[in-house]
């Protein structure tokens, strides 16, 4: 009887989530070939401006409709995601980069060099992220690269933590205990056995900071100290779009959200089903 009950709820509840896999990996494909195919092939002037055409709503000329003076905003938007998405890859991988090596560096070496270190984490943690990150950027002239180093330095703590506790969990292994006694160095551990130990949990942590980057990204352009005006990105399209919001007009506004929302919610799937993978949970009963 529990395994009449037991196997369809674990074959819908397998099938949901291959779904969600399957989906999240097409939305992903499809915004990649999206900001690298679609730029080159539009050959049009992302910039070209056509009073004549401002703020037209979506139609088969403009998928997206048109801005404030009359730029195609589909071809902005492409470009406001690759610009966004360059922010997020960058910045993730710097993050998880620093991240990784002061976290193993704190649970390899233990003592008062992991003391250290975590407070200091715990310090810098207390500190609001986008606080840290406008005082950043604040001391450049905007860019991509002074948000991307503002995104990565506010970043790495929680990469930092998840790596140390990582650390801790390996260096109590029976294996790491045989190779030690067997008279490894300290080195030939770290190389062997912990640092390949911890790479999928690294490797997580820097696929789910590429949205969170992306929305740090976008708040920074949104008040004005991330890119500059005039360059393309999904939070500069957003606050150039306020004025025609209050106005009843709600493209402007609308698709540079959804490119948001949409690779976060496609990035979250996927990242979900590499985490069931490295840390398998054993499935609930049905009753």
């Amino acid at each position: 009887m529990a395994d009449t009950v037991w196997r369809p709820a674990g074959r819908a509840r397998r099938s949901t989530r291959t779904l969600r896999v399957r989906t999240s990996a097409a939305v992903v494909a499809l915004i990649v070939l999206a900001v690298l195919l679609v730029p080159p092939l539009a050959q049009l002037d992302q910039q070209a401006v056509d009073l004549s055409a401002k703020l037209q709503p979506p139609s088969w000329a403009h998928p997206f409709g048109t801005d404030d003076v009359g730029r195609d905003l589909l071809l902005r938007c492409v470009y406001g995601l690759r610009v966004s998405l360059l922010v997020g890859l960058v910045a993730a991988l710097v993050a998880t980069v620093i991240g990784t090596a002061v976290g193993a560096a704190a649970g390899a070496l233990g003592g008062w060099t992991d003391r250290v270190v975590m407070r200091a984490v715990d310090t810098l943690s207390s500190i609001p992220h986008l606080l840290l990150g406008i005082f950043i950027v604040a001391m450049f002239r905007p860019g991509v690269w002074p948000v991307v180093a503002s995104v990565a330095v506010t970043h790495w703590l929680s990469t930092a933590r998840i790596v140390r506790a990582e650390v801790l969990s390996l260096r109590g292994r029976p294996y790491v205990d045989a190779a030690i006694s067997g008279g490894a160095s300290r080195w030939r551990v770290a190389v062997r056995h912990l640092v390949p130990g911890i790479l999928p949990q690294a490797g997580l942590a820097a696929v789910l900071m590429i949205p969170h980057a992306m929305w740090h990204e976008s708040a920074l352009s949104f008040l004005g100290l991330g890119l500059p005006a005039h360059q393309a990105s999904l939070g500069n399209l957003v606050q150039t779009a306020r004025g025609s919001l209050l106005a009843g007009d709600w493209w402007p506004t609308l698709f540079p959200g959804l490119l948001l929302i949409v690779p976060t919610l496609a990035i979250a799937g996927l990242a979900g089903a590499w985490r069931d993978r490295i840390n398998p949970r054993r499935p609930e009963p049905t009753l």
